[in-house]
């Protein structure tokens, strides 16, 4: 445990729901774990016990990748944990391959509705059509653009154009659309929905004031800090701005909240962490101005600076992306200006 770590408190200590099986972290919600291939190695699912339109059953919240491993899981979970009962819904946070590609499975074997907002939903259904933001060749012209010359990285990234359908092949053809502050009724409790920017176009995260229990999804994760990152489909957008303003709304909920992170374990400290991600996010903006004031920068020039460890390709696309979003709050607040050069690369520097 890190030192950042060591100012949370984590209620169920080391325990972690074996394969294909459920832990209870609160009445009704139940905690599913399954493995992915990166080396982010695994992502947190939940049930919630529900009573929708007169019938038992229970809610999926997010799903993994499509995967037969992770099918298999999830018969064993419906096999075992479910008390003989249905899925009646499917809620995801947001787009991204974790938690929507085994949506239309989910959806298709229990006869039930995804529940999204909108705007994730059609960022899944284009990315599930398209390479857009997760390699391809629209992909590597634009890290390019960043400073990302070196031909065999560059050709990698353009290798992926089947990225995301890889691991989401379809989205659901019609939804639910979830909005902020948007209300569900979950087995009759309250679960208010709340938007989230930065990380994905426009992230759930799901509120229940009488359990004290916020599902955070990616918005709020303990031990690392969410991607936030520039792609290709919004080529000079702020996320990082919007994330931290994101995070700082969610300061308005009780200290004691039971935080239910996508990737770590279940953690009470939610306005110590926020602050820690904000602490963060300054520092890494005072490390890229600095380095900035010594020589105009391009992206990828500055991932030295934010990251100390050998990057995978995996790693490095998401760097990269976290890269210009540092670049572009300093930008777009005025800090920095960019220019490009004799290639054709951004290069940003102090005014």
């Amino acid at each position: 445990m890190n030192a950042l770590e060591q100012q949370l408190t984590y209620p169920l200590g080391d325990a972690l729901p074996a394969t294909g099986t459920t832990m209870e972290v609160a009445p009704g919600v139940r905690w599913v774990r399954m493995a992915l291939p990166f080396a982010l190695d695994h992502i947190n699912l939940w049930l919630l016990r529900d009573r929708h339109e007169g019938r038992e059953g229970w809610t999926v919240v997010d799903c993994c990748i499509a995967k037969d491993e992770a099918k298999a899981q999830w018969e064993q979970v419906f096999a075992s944990e479910l008390q003989g009962l249905p899925v009646l819904r499917v809620i995801v946070t947001h787009m991204h391959p974790d938690h929507i590609g085994l949506a239309s499975w989910l959806c298709e074997r229990w006869n039930c509705r995804l529940w999204i907002s909108a705007t994730d939903y059609f960022a899944a259904r284009v990315a599930s059509a398209s390479t857009t933001g997760f390699g391809g060749e629209a992909a590597a012209r634009f890290f390019s653009s960043h400073g990302l010359t070196d031909p065999a990285a560059v050709d990698k990234v353009r290798a992926r154009s089947n990225y995301y359908a890889s691991m989401v092949p379809s989205v659901p053809r019609e939804f639910e659309r979830l909005r902020e502050d948007r209300v569900l009724d979950i087995d009759g409790r309250p679960w208010r929905c709340i938007a989230g920017y930065g990380h994905a176009p426009e992230h759930m995260s799901l509120y229940c004031e009488p359990l004290g229990v916020l599902i955070s999804g990616d918005m709020m994760l303990p031990r690392i800090s969410t991607n936030i990152s520039v792609q290709d489909l919004e080529p000079e957008s702020d996320p990082l701005s919007a994330f931290l303003a994101s995070i700082e709304r969610m300061r308005e909920l009780p200290a004691d909240t039971l935080v239910l992170p996508s990737h770590g374990k279940p953690f009470i400290g939610l306005h110590r962490r926020i602050e820690q991600l904000q602490d963060h996010h300054r520092e890494r903006l005072a490390e890229v101005l600095e380095a900035c004031r010594a020589a105009p920068r391009s992206a990828a020039e500055m991932l030295p600076v934010l990251f100390k460890r050998p990057l995978d390709l995996h790693q490095t696309t998401f760097a990269m992306g976290e890269a210009i979003a540092h670049l572009h709050a300093l930008w777009r607040s005025g800090q920095l200006r960019r220019e490009a050069d004799a290639d054709g690369v951004w290069r940003f520097g102090v005014r």
